[in-house]
């Protein structure tokens, strides 16, 4: 394994680079090195590199400026400081900017090797969790929508079974639980698959409008038609219709629409020939609509035409469950949008995520990791990169928990969260040694999670 394993050597001093790259060839690693900063990036063109071990003080391109180059270039690969110049503050000043570690001039070719061999340990460790964390995604998936929730699992299986059927859906909750999605879901299961999915928000759309936009007009038909136009239900023939907000439709467009389903047949706005369709309904509501239907603000007869096959969407405060899984998905999916390795959020910013009760569901909690993936710049999701309106007053803590110990305890615990309990890389960052972090941790009773 070790001879797939590149590693770069960049350092001016000539005997430095040579003598590394020849005890690292001879434990088996493909090893090349570079004399400068510039010759460096030139060979991180010419193939993948696993690890750059870096020169902190170079001529032309110091270490910790080539360090965020590589990190720009190749975000993959691991980077190792080492310099005769050891600080805490240069040591924190390259773990903030990437570097995996750092080590003091001279090297000693043991802990060289055993630094090496626990960076690739652990990037076997995360090349492995990121495949469980995919194959397990794929067993809470249905389509676009994820979930582990018994809740979610019983919807997805009910979905899967009316899906082959052409019964029309009436989907119902809140806005955000992804009523689209499980619709598009239920068309992608079921033998209209092939055919058109057309999804129309009756809210969005004026109701003098709705009319045209769902069944289509003549030229003439009125001011502004000045040609022909096929309406939603024409464009959905042989597919599935998706009418959201249904609820919002007017008396008048509720009778029409009733006629349509009846007959299967409509004419365009301003026509005289019926036009035949073979489309499949599904509606979506985040209204209660078997109260309006009591209140005689929606057609008895028009409800039970849609309402053949019931799914409520349970909100997401209902599957909290689902918040660490979806929040992973999100991430991958931003990573591959936004062109970003962001590999996790870290315990803290979850501990935020689950605790808020998400009125705007998923879609909300979309729109926050979107966020987040954006301003953040490590490769960890931290409590400093979300934001949520109302979030941050709600989440103050107690007055008994703002005492200088509660902070500091605070505090320590998330830097040894965000470094996995790495204490060497822990104590540097707050500024102190490791006997010191260590009886913070014992004066504290701090414990690292369960993996």
């Amino acid at each position: 394994m070790k001879e797939k394993v590149n590693i770069l050597v960049v350092d001016d001093e000539e005997i430095v680079r040579e003598s590394l790259v020849e005890w690292l060839r001879e434990e088996g690693y493909n090893a090349e090195a570079a004399e400068d900063g510039f010759k460096a990036l030139e060979k991180l063109k010419e193939r993948n590199w696993d690890i750059a071990l870096v020169d902190l003080k170079m001529p032309k391109m110091d270490g910790l400026e080539l360090l965020e180059k590589i990190k720009q270039e190749s975000p993959d690969t691991q980077v190792i400081i080492f310099t005769a110049y050891a600080t805490v503050h240069t040591a924190v000043q390259a773990i903030k900017k990437g570097a995996y570690d750092y080590l003091v001039k001279p090297l000693d070719p043991e802990e060289v090797s055993l630094l090496i061999e626990r960076l690739l340990k652990s990037q076997e460790l995360l090349k492995e969790v990121s495949f469980l964390r995919k194959e397990l995604t794929k067993q809470y998936r249905f389509h676009d929508l994820v979930s582990k929730s018994p809740k979610m699992q019983k919807i997805f299986e009910l979905a899967r079974t009316v899906a082959k059927s052409n019964s029309n859906i009436l989907i119902l909750g809140e806005s955000g639980t992804g009523k689209e999605l499980l619709a598009r879901a239920i068309h992608n299961e079921s033998p209209r698959a092939n055919g058109p999915f057309v999804a129309v928000s009756c809210v969005a759309i004026p109701d003098t409008l709705l009319e045209s936009e769902l069944f289509g007009h003549e030229k003439g038909a009125f001011t502004d038609a000045i040609a022909q136009k096929k309406g939603k239900f024409e464009l959905a023939h042989g597919g599935t219709l998706f009418l959201d907000e249904i609820g919002d439709i007017s008396p008048k467009m509720q009778l029409t629409l009733l006629r349509v389903l009846e007959e299967k047949e409509f004419t365009r706005v301003g026509g005289t020939k019926p036009i035949k369709v073979d489309v499949r309904i599904i509606a979506a509501t985040n209204r209660d609509l078997q109260k309006a239907v009591q209140e005689g603000r929606f057609r008895d007869d028009l409800y039970y035409r849609l309402n053949v096959i019931t799914i409520q969407l349970p909100p997401l405060r209902e599957r909290k469950e689902d918040i660490p899984l979806l929040v992973q998905h999100f991430i991958e999916k931003f990573n591959l949008q936004m062109g970003k390795k962001v590999e996790r959020i870290s315990d803290e910013a979850l501990r935020i995520l689950m605790q808020y009760d998400w009125p705007g569901n998923v879609r909300e909690l979309e729109n926050t990791i979107e966020r987040a993936m954006v301003i953040t710049k490590g490769k960890v999701i931290t409590p400093e990169d979300i934001e949520i309106p109302g979030l941050q007053k709600s989440f103050l803590p107690p007055e008994s928990e703002k005492t200088l110990e509660a902070v500091e305890r605070a505090h320590i615990l998330r830097v040894l969260n965000e470094t996995d309990w790495n204490i060497q890389r822990s104590a540097q960052i707050l500024g102190i040694d490791r006997t010191t972090l260590y009886n913070k941790i014992k004066k504290y009773n701090l414990k690292k999670p369960e993996p």
